[in-house]
């Protein structure tokens, strides 16, 4: 800071307001300092600065699934708003695993993060409360009544009752659900489909295939659907990425979707929007729940409120091609 005073022609203090962006600096000495640093190659200690007002002013994000586009889209809201309030982010992957995301929150914690946001956490209630003990937690995509932590998702178990009334709106009653396995979210979406089913008299139908929110299970699945007598006719799976792999088992069994049987997502991914899927599913506006996120995390951080807050958000239907009617001919089709 000395060198860059002397370069600039100013005052140690004066570059430390500069680097400090305060607003009681003149755009004339803001620009001699700040070119004087470019040509030094000279950058703030930030974490020095932070540690001195006992903020390090970083965020970690712990993402579930790195590939699952849902979490992509949530973390655009997350990154937003954390740049807004003058906040950075670090963004770590679990890997679909418990342990893996135990790792990951230690690790953000030695780097004495201020807060934390577990996104589809697998974790126990009890490891999250530990972790909340040392940084601000919310967590994202999950339910919790956890008086330590606050949370913000979608109501799964409505969600799940928009994708079967729209489904027996179109005449089916033979509809399937490919479940989400151990994933955040997925008991409540298939208790969903179980209740939606029984309330539309259709108690006999309910038909579950294990799956666990990727291709894969998915694919899988759904070949156990289809060889099933008799078939069903129309199969709800429990996010986007499960219902691309049940239109390419579709597809791979010689079958066209909505023609032969009809498939519903979940999360309204832009997987989903892609003009060759078309799908129909459920919306949860994934940028809205990363930007409430932090502001939670920034209620506790600033003293604003000590009580947990669990914000809900009503999910919506998005129609698109990958639903219709159920032909008449197909196998399992009901009168």
């Amino acid at each position: 800071m000395r060198q860059v005073a002397e370069r600039a022609g100013v005052s140690t203090a004066l570059v430390s307001l500069v680097m400090r962006d305060a607003p009681n600096v003149s755009d004339y000495r803001r620009t001699l300092v700040l070119e004087a640093a470019e040509e030094l190659g000279y950058r703030p200690n930030v974490l020095a600065r932070n540690l001195a007002s006992n903020r390090t002013r970083t965020v970690g994000v712990v993402l579930n699934d790195l590939h699952n586009p849902f979490f992509a889209e949530t973390v655009d809201g997350i990154e937003a708003a954390a740049d807004e309030a003058g906040y950075r982010i670090l963004l770590g992957s679990a890997r679909r695993s418990p342990r893996g995301e135990a790792r990951t929150v230690e690790t953000m914690l030695e780097m004495r993060v201020d807060g934390l946001v577990l996104a589809g956490a697998l974790m126990s209630v009890a490891e999250i409360e530990r972790a909340a003990a040392s940084a601000a937690v919310v967590v994202v995509g999950r339910t919790t009544r956890s008086r330590l932590v606050d949370a913000v998702n979608n109501d799964e178990r409505v969600g799940a009752r928009l994708a079967v009334e729209h489904l027996v709106a179109l005449g089916h009653r033979a509809i399937a659900h490919v479940s989400g396995g151990a994933g955040a979210g997925a008991a409540a979406r298939r208790r969903g489909y179980e209740a939606a089913m029984r309330a539309h008299g259709l108690t006999d139908e309910i038909s579950v295939a294990a799956g666990d929110f990727s291709e894969e299970g998915g694919y899988a699945a759904a070949g156990s659907l289809l060889a099933a007598e008799p078939r069903p006719t129309a199969i709800f799976a429990a996010n986007d990425q499960s219902a691309a792999g049940v239109l390419d088992r579709v597809d791979a069994a010689g079958m066209r979707a909505p023609g032969d049987v009809s498939i519903v997502g979940y999360d309204n991914t832009a997987l989903a929007a892609m003009h060759h899927m078309s799908l129909t599913t459920v919306d949860q506006p994934r940028a809205t729940l990363g930007r409430i996120a932090i502001q939670l995390l920034l209620d506790r951080l600033d003293n604003v409120r000590t009580d947990p807050m669990h914000h809900v958000i009503a999910p919506s239907l998005v129609v698109r091609s990958s639903s219709g009617p159920p032909p008449s001919h197909a196998a399992g089709a009901r009168p």
